[in-house]
């Protein structure tokens, strides 16, 4: 694997971490941010700087989440383990029976029946059985199923794909995470062994509901100017794929085996898989941060000229995936993945809020790429880009409201219409609520992606 060194030439880096509250309310009026400790750049254009409201935006708001780091995370756990205590009969009869012999026994999180909230939500873990292999949608429901389970733990994974699918499990991965510090971008590859030919799925994790680092990355404006890459990349969502803090990649080498990033542990395994079967194609896939890690990883193939491994890759499929870069480093990811010959769709549900972030304006030019999936809350898939681009559109309070009521209501009469697979237990009816005060937050979830996979009437 190659290993060359590619420092980044211009950036824009938001540190809030570094911040007070009173620095941050300061950035409106300032009229020098390089000067800002929290503010790192270099060789960026002052129209860019001259955005102050956006980029107090956006340091404020990582700022609050990040203030809530711990509470949110340690609420999210507790939420979990009650919630699989109560609602899984395994887990609760272990407990009633620990309980009356006077012994407390909480479920194992690393057990194969314990569910994430994304699982709790959306328990749904068969495929569709009338979507067979080779038909027109076999792949973009295969992946938003792989992509929501991608969520849960590594016994749970493997008991999904070889119980339940019959497919190999070729492995899960924790790998290590730059933004983090730490094994956190996780990841799985499995081999769909009815597909023809032979096909290899990644799937990676996308952003967990309670991790707030995650949620910070999704509205941060932070980007990198990568040598071999044409155009500004999202810093946060590269350096989850790997990229080192001083803008290089890390070798593969053993000295960092025990820190060996995404990009770094998938490439090598589908090389290792590559050699046992030389007609073997590949997949990526994933949802919400996941996704951006998807489409980003054919990037960082071809910033290390890899082209035997993205002659393998067949397609890219997204699920409410953030932008990753700016209108050129879109253009520059077209050329590469016509040049060999892979298909990226990008699904997009209804008014979720997660493909709109990055902010997008004329200076920031956060922008999606690629062909576009636009399915709307009645299941129907729409030929124009998502409504709406920027969540914040003061036109969207009213409408995006009056859909999230549709979506609650449409929770209690699918299942008559499609059948008993499409019920909505009472903690997604629930969530669905918050919609209405809050829209856009239950239509990231994976089940509608699921749904509208299976439901929407469109072509690949």
């Amino acid at each position: 694997m190659a290993s060359n060194v590619h420092l980044s030439k211009k950036h824009l880096v938001l540190k809030p971490r570094q911040a007070s509250l009173i620095d941050i309310f300061r950035v409106p009026f300032s009229k020098d941010l390089e000067s800002k400790h929290f503010v790192k750049s270099l060789r960026v254009k002052q129209a860019i700087l001259e955005h102050r409201g956006i980029i107090f935006l956006s340091v404020f708001l990582q700022k609050i989440i990040q203030f809530n780091e711990k509470p949110l995370s340690l609420f999210g756990s507790t939420v979990e383990m009650l919630l699989n205590l109560l609602g899984n009969k395994n887990n609760f009869g272990v407990f009633l029976s620990s309980l009356l012999q006077g012994k407390m026994e909480v479920p194992n999180k690393n057990s194969s029946n314990f569910l994430s909230i994304i699982g709790l939500l959306d328990n749904r873990v068969e495929l569709d059985k009338k979507i067979k292999p080779g038909d027109n949608k076999y792949l973009a429901a295969l992946t938003a199923t792989a992509s929501k389970i991608s969520y849960e733990n590594k016994e749970f994974i493997k008991g999904v794909v070889e119980k339940i699918w019959k497919m190999d499990l070729l492995g899960a991965y924790d790998c290590w995470d730059e933004r983090h510090q730490k094994n956190s971008t996780q990841g799985f590859m499995f081999h769909d062994k009815f597909a023809n030919p032979d096909t290899i799925i990644v799937a990676f994790r996308g952003t967990e509901p309670f991790d707030a680092a995650a949620w910070s990355t999704d509205f941060d404006i932070s980007w990198y100017k990568l040598d071999g890459i044409e155009g500004r990349v999202h810093s946060g969502f590269m350096k989850a794929l790997g990229l080192k803090l001083d803008g290089s990649w890390p070798k593969d080498d053993r000295e960092d085996s025990e820190h060996l990033p995404a990009y770094n542990t998938i490439t090598k395994e589908l090389k290792r898989h590559f050699q046992i079967n030389n007609r073997t194609r590949f997949v990526v896939t994933g949802h919400s941060l996941g996704g951006a890690l998807a489409i980003l990883f054919p990037a960082v193939l071809a910033l290390h000229k890899e082209d035997g491994v993205l002659n393998r890759l067949e397609g890219v499929y997204t699920f409410g995936q953030p932008k990753v870069g700016d209108e050129k480093f879109g253009k520059f990811m077209e050329k590469q993945l016509e040049h060999y010959g892979v298909k990226y769709y990008r699904f997009v549900y209804s008014h979720d809020i997660v493909p709109r972030l990055p902010y997008d304006n004329s200076a920031l030019m956060f922008k999606h790429f690629g062909t576009s999936l636009y399915i709307n809350c009645f299941y129907e898939i729409k030929d124009e880009e998502e409504s709406y681009k920027n969540y914040f559109d003061l036109k969207s309070i009213v409408t995006m409201r009056m859909d999230s009521l549709w979506e609650l209501v449409r929770s209690f009469i699918l299942p008559s219409i499609f059948g008993l697979e499409y019920k909505e237990g009472l903690l997604l009816q629930i969530f669905r609520l918050v919609g209405l005060v809050f829209p856009g937050l239950p239509a990231h979830g994976p089940r509608d992606y699921i749904n509208a996979t299976r439901l929407a009437n469109y072509l690949l």
